[in-house]
């Protein structure tokens, strides 16, 4: 039987003070209010900076256990196409591998990384660069990879695939229930089309309806099928919408008999 994780991409946010953390919770506190709630997080700010060993092991001193983390790569692996930071960006990662929290790595990719046979070499680089042992999740920006050839591919590197849910914009990665490794993972992001591109967080600013929830059933239950686990992140983060979404969308997952 696979296990079902839902959850947010990030937790600390001077938003969501109010709407989710009581008044006056301090940064520091955040991640163990949040453990409180959830079963796992994805981590956002190794995109934005390296990671410290003593930074991850204070993580995971707050976490109870079974607590999984998944770790965004930074943006020199998937922005700067330099893996030169491999190393040390895994060595930094040690304390949650050794207590079993960290369930895998994650590469966002932008939507200027598009399909073609160089940047097809660089996911088979990237691949034997940061090794086997460690579950490898992709996502795509641009809707060029959407062919039924790069999921096999996907699957022949060991690179899981990520399903995601965006505004319907013909550049864009569509809407598409796909698992192509032992990690089922779907990242919903927003459908404000009007916003997508004026960037920062107008972009992430939308509340899921139930409705919209409820869609991706099917496509997790198919996912399920082919994977032995499955993590669900909400990344509207604007006031807190992701903890309202994935709170429901938990509700909703644990309801359903997907494996």
């Amino acid at each position: 039987m696979g296990r079902i994780h839902v959850g947010t991409s990030g937790y600390s946010f001077k938003d969501w003070v109010g709407p989710y953390y009581p008044s006056g919770t301090k940064s520091t506190e955040m991640l163990e209010l949040y453990a409180r709630d959830f079963d796992t997080v994805e981590v956002n700010y190794t995109y934005y900076r390296l990671p410290s060993e003593k930074t991850t092991a204070g993580m995971v001193r707050k976490t109870p256990d079974g607590f999984r983390f998944f770790v965004k790569a930074h943006r020199s692996a998937t922005h700067e196409r330099d893996l030169s930071d491999t190393a040390g960006f895994l060595c930094a990662l040690a304390p949650m591998r050794a207590e079993g929290k960290l369930s895998g790595i994650l590469f966002q990719f932008p939507q200027s990384f598009k399909n073609g046979e160089e940047n097809r070499k660089y996911l088979k680089a990237l691949a034997e660069e940061f090794g086997d042992d460690l579950p490898l999740a992709v996502e795509f920006r641009d809707s060029s990879w959407d062919l039924e050839p790069v999921y096999g591919y996907l699957e022949r590197l060991g690179l899981n695939f990520v399903a995601v849910d965006e505004p319907e914009v013909s550049t864009l990665f569509p809407r598409t229930a796909r698992a192509t490794g032992e990690v089922a993972y779907l990242r919903l992001h927003s459908r404000n089309g009007a916003k997508w591109y004026k960037g920062g967080a107008q972009r992430y600013d939308y509340l899921y309806s139930e409705e919209e929830l409820r869609e991706w059933l099917p496509g997790l239950r198919a996912m399920a099928k082919r994977a032995r686990n499955l993590f669900v992140y909400f990344n509207n983060c604007h006031a807190a919408q992701a903890v309202a979404n994935a709170s429901r969308m938990r509700e909703i997952l644990g309801q359903a008999r997907l494996w």
